[in-house]
């Protein structure tokens, strides 16, 4: 017999849910305290080649000739794009501009996202419900965009990182969507195995994540002589450990253990403490306190969520 959903909740169960959305408001904080120090899609290169090389030898063998990976490279290229080479370099670079409170409370807003990507991509019907949940956490995006100010949402200056957050959070609900639709002959040994999985997707990622990067050097402007670019040194080797083995390898697999636990559904609400465990760690490290403003968009996205999702 499937457990209540009282006994679900035991302690272990807790703590693989809280592990990923403190995980992500870390990375967020990392990434702002990395400014000047590496540029960002830099960062998000080192941080992925760094998980590749812990995940190697976890799941090594997927890729190998015959473990089912390249009959199926287009997919994993794709998930690369998405979810390693284009997702936290696009956070990384919001986060020189923007807090990294505005930045995961429009994150949070991904579930938003997806709704319209489904119906657009996918032909999914969006329900009158989830129609005004969506409505309810845009309007949070538009309290936090406007810093409270929503009257002068037409006359409003963003600053980039707001719109490159955006562009993120379009990018991780595709992502999202191709994770919810895999093909019928996707390899089920890569498949069955997080490891394997991610790093099918991480393989992929290091080589669009390496030529954006490439791309960003070609773009640096000269540093005085005898500085560099990147501040080598304990901050950073810090900073590149945490966001590889915390966000990317430690998220990755208490996420997945924790929705095969309660279900995607009660996992996406414990996500939305995101925006939480950020304003406590940027308060804390950043003395970036929350504003009024944070708390209204902060209601208005997770209120909406619930009531998109509620059946």
């Amino acid at each position: 017999m499937p457990a209540s959903p009282k006994s679900r909740f035991t302690p272990a169960t807790i703590a693989l849910l809280l592990i990923p959305p403190l995980m992500w408001a870390g990375n967020a904080v990392v990434g702002r305290l990395m400014q000047g120090v590496v540029p960002p899609v830099t960062l998000n290169f080192l941080r992925w080649l760094l998980a590749l090389v812990m995940l190697l030898p976890l799941a090594g063998w997927v890729l190998r000739p015959g473990s089912g990976l390249w009959p199926h490279w287009r997919r994993f290229a794709l998930l690369g794009l998405l979810g390693v080479g284009m997702y936290n370099s696009l956070q990384y670079m919001a986060l020189k501009t923007s807090t990294p409170l505005n930045v995961t409370l429009v994150a949070s807003s991904i579930p938003v996202w997806m709704l319209i990507l489904g119906r657009v991509l996918y032909g999914v019907p969006i329900s009158r419900r989830a129609a005004l949940g969506a409505f309810m956490s845009l309007c949070g995006v538009a309290v936090v965009l406007t810093r409270g100010d929503v009257t002068g949402l037409m006359s409003v200056q963003l600053v980039p990182g707001d719109l490159l957050v955006l562009l993120a959070a379009l990018a991780w609900a595709w992502y999202s969507w191709l994770l919810a639709r895999p093909p019928a002959n996707e390899p089920p040994a890569i498949k069955a195995d997080w490891a394997a999985f991610l790093l099918a997707q991480v393989v992929f990622g290091l080589l669009w994540s390496g030529t954006f990067t490439a791309g960003e050097w070609l773009t640096l402007p000269a540093q005085p002589e005898g500085s560099s670019a990147i501040q080598w040194g304990w901050p950073l080797a810090a900073g590149l450990v945490f966001v590889a083995v915390g966000p990317s390898l430690l998220a990755y697999r208490s996420w997945g253990a924790a929705v095969g636990r309660v279900g995607p559904a009660t996992a996406a609400i414990f996500s939305n403490l995101t925006p939480l465990f950020a304003a406590l760690l940027s308060a804390t490290l950043l003395r970036e306190p929350p504003q009024l403003y944070h708390l209204a968009g902060f209601v208005l996205i997770v209120g909406g969520i619930l009531v998109s999702s509620r059946r």
